[in-house]
């Protein structure tokens, strides 16, 4: 596993068990059961597998903690390294496997424990295995949403890597082209570069000028991201990419637009610069104590009150162990819910916006920030997402 230097692993572990057994003792639980692989990762330290599907359910490892507990218990997975003691692994995907689960939680947590989890597994819930119980995703949620100096560390050092792998890629999106090719070379410079966790599939798009273009979406907004495949890319494309890359668990976030072949023209220079005023309000306001709604509100007002980033996303997300986690502001969940969302030190936000002219195309970046004392710093090399042909 690759670790930055300056990350001591071992202390940014001790000090998110530490935030963990806070939230408990404030909700007054006894034990947790965590079955969603990024919580299992930030409580004991133990990477989310990148496995197929039906391999990642039957073999995921399982984490509980235990109020009170200097160290939690991971069942199954590979404790080597890590700060949590070892158990049998457990099958939560299988009736056979509940009596087991349920004897190996209570002697961790005890016979009465005030038990709660985050997530229910069919044989779970048809065996009573804490059925009534607390849900525990908002507990461990708001023990991840401040980060550490070290996870900071680990965010910025992914996003770094990720830059890098995709100025590689960019190099590669050339006329005629194929996707896997341009993939190959995203891949290479990662492995090349020690980072052995792609997180998701990078996206490399070309997007319609036109919405009725197509393909058709529910919100009738621009449909990205779609299918992958293996297109052939052409002069003059206009290339929406996406990709994450993991460092120690921590995930990054890279968004552009790129021409396939040429300079932007003069029109698709335009949205970039409606996309950098969007950009440029969202940033004059970005400090502890404001809300998610005050950044929308400014996002808006910006690009002259349209609604300058996707239906079905948002203005910007939470990033941690997970690519895109609370908090989340521009939601369908509306603007009372973004007025909840409080910025506080530690946090660390991916802003996405993305501006659309129909007829010429959009553009679409991201930046990742945290947030400090008095402001924000920008992770990850800075301003970077001028516009540039592939």
């Amino acid at each position: 596993m690759l670790v930055p230097e300056g990350v001591d692993f071992d202390r940014m572990c001790r000090e998110r068990h530490a935030r963990i057994q806070a939230e408990m003792a404030r909700a007054e639980v006894d034990a947790l059961v965590l079955l969603h692989q990024p919580n299992v990762t930030y409580a004991t330290g133990h990477p989310v597998a990148m496995a197929d599907v039906s391999h990642s359910l039957s073999e995921a490892p399982i984490a509980v903690v235990v109020a009170g507990d200097d160290h939690p218990t991971l069942f199954g997975g590979d404790p080597k390294g890590l700060r949590c003691k070892p158990d049998e692994a457990v099958r939560p995907t299988l009736d056979e496997e509940m009596g087991r689960m349920r004897a190996q939680v209570a002697a961790a947590a005890g016979p009465t424990a005030r038990v709660a989890v985050d997530w229910w597994t069919g044989p779970m819930l048809r065996h009573d295995l804490w059925r009534d119980g607390i849900d525990a995703s908002a507990l461990i949620g708001r023990a991840r949403r401040i980060k550490t100096a070290d996870e900071i560390a680990c965010i910025e050092a992914a996003q770094l890597q990720n830059n890098a792998a995709m100025e590689q890629a960019a190099a590669a999106l050339v006329p005629d082209a194929t996707r896997g090719d341009v993939v190959a070379a995203f891949l290479s410079c990662l492995l090349e570069n020690g980072v052995d966790t792609n997180l998701i599939d990078p996206i490399f798009q070309a997007m319609p000028r036109s919405i009725a273009d197509g393909p058709r979406t529910t919100t009738g907004d621009v449909a990205f991201p779609t299918g992958v495949g293996n297109p052939i890319y052409h002069q003059g494309d206009l290339i929406w990419v996406d990709s994450g890359v993991d460092v120690c668990g921590y995930a990054s976030d890279f968004g552009r637009t790129w021409v396939c072949g040429r300079q932007p023209n003069a029109a698709e220079q335009a949205l970039f610069e409606r996309w950098r005023a969007v950009m440029a309000a969202v940033h004059e306001r970005i400090a502890p104590g404001v809300t998610g709604q005050d950044l929308t509100v400014a996002a808006v007002e910006a690009a002259d009150g349209t609604k300058p980033w996707l239906d079905h996303f948002y203005l910007f997300h939470g990033i941690g162990v997970e690519s895109a986690e609370y908090p989340m502001a521009g939601t369908d969940n509306g603007p009372e819910a973004d007025a909840r969302i409080v910025l506080e030190p530690g946090m660390v936000i991916v802003l996405e916006p993305a501006v659309w002219r129909d007829g010429v195309g959009g553009y679409r970046a991201e930046e990742i920030v945290t947030i400090t004392d008095s402001g924000y710093r920008v992770l990850g090399g800075g301003h970077t997402y001028a516009p540039f042909a592939a």
